[in-house]
């Protein structure tokens, strides 16, 4: 079970975790040798390495295809390969075998776990399914399998408007990320109804931070996720999901930008985008969980086959059609 942290104590837990990360890329970088063995095991497993942009630097570098959970996902089960390794948290994992059911998911960390994915049970789900039962269920990505097979329809942080508007249902259960629903909300006639869960590390970016990011960078573009509170995106110039920054970015005429999402993001921008300048809106905005996958537990991983991701049948297939009902639009 991924640990919830209350939200009075996440403060310490990113601040303890920006710290453990730095000392990481100061004191442990990594050699050629073990780069060297991925590739080679890589080619031996008949595998691809997929990369979420949240990830260490140095993960990022190996990667086949660095990207959002969903695109990753999907691109992975056009490829010709037998082996999937996942560098991102579990909920990743498991979309990825719901896509790819003939393909091995491997997740470097076992414990790589998405606090939000977990603030929604389907038991949970279903009471609020039977309490408004006129209600369209809309899940975020970031969802287990479980709750993705209790719901209608699934999104993305780039699509979740288009998606609300698709349903026919004039009322909307959006689960789990009440910062996403809200914004969503913002352009439907529909009523949402957002579930209380959140982003730890997009939630704890307030309008205090855009304040000093905006001094210290005066004319830079502040793009933010839409994970974040209102209260921040209020204050962007831009809203976007996280390929959809780097996407802005890179096509943009403006040179300096406050990136308003997780620090990782900014190693590739720095490689696809190295003529931009980019500032990150919190230098706590890091997630420790997205920080667990380094060069060893791939090595590792690609060697036994382990830890292997799996989802039942009759989950899988459920959550399949909620996914696939998504990439109808």
């Amino acid at each position: 079970m991924c640990p919830f942290i209350n939200f009075p104590a996440h403060q310490l837990f990113l601040k303890e975790g920006l710290k453990r990360i730095q000392h990481r890329s100061v004191h442990s970088l990594p050699g050629t040798t073990i780069r060297d063995k991925i590739l080679a095991l890589k080619e031996e497993r008949n595998a691809i390495i997929l990369v979420h942009n949240y990830q260490l630097p140095e993960v990022q570098d190996i990667a086949d295809l660095c990207g959002d959970s969903l695109e990753l996902s999907r691109a992975a089960a056009t490829m010709d390969a037998e082996v999937i390794v996942f560098c991102g948290v579990d909920f990743m994992a498991e979309t990825a075998a719901i896509l790819s059911p003939n393909k091995t998911v491997l997740l470097p960390a076992p414990d790589a776990c998405c606090p939000m994915a977990q603030m929604i049970s389907a038991e949970e789900l279903r009471f609020a399914k039977a309490r408004n039962p006129d209600a369209a269920v809309v899940c975020y990505v970031n969802t287990t399998a479980e709750v993705k097979a209790e719901s209608d329809i699934c999104c993305t942080s780039s699509n979740a408007v288009k998606v609300v508007n698709s349903v026919k249902q004039d009322r909307v259960i959006f689960v789990p990320d009440r910062n996403l629903g809200r914004y969503a909300a913002r352009f439907t006639k529909k009523e949402v109804l957002p579930w209380e869960g959140f982003c730890i590390v997009h939630d704890q970016i307030t309008p205090a931070h855009v304040a000093a990011a905006r001094q210290a960078h005066p004319g830079a573009v502040l793009i933010v996720h839409p994970e974040c509170r209102p209260e921040v995106i209020d204050l962007a110039d831009r809203v976007a999901s996280t390929s959809g920054i780097i996407h802005k970015v890179c096509t943009s005429p403006e040179q300096d930008f406050i990136i308003g999402t997780e620090v990782g993001v900014l190693h590739r921008l720095g490689k696809e985008c190295p003529m931009k300048r980019c500032y990150p809106l919190s230098q706590a905005a890091v997630c420790r969980n997205m920080k667990k996958t380094d060069l060893a537990k791939v090595r590792d991983a690609l060697q036994t086959l382990r830890p292997r991701i799996t989802v039942p049948d009759e989950i899988a297939d459920r959550a399949r059609g909620a996914i696939e009902r998504m990439l109808a639009l």
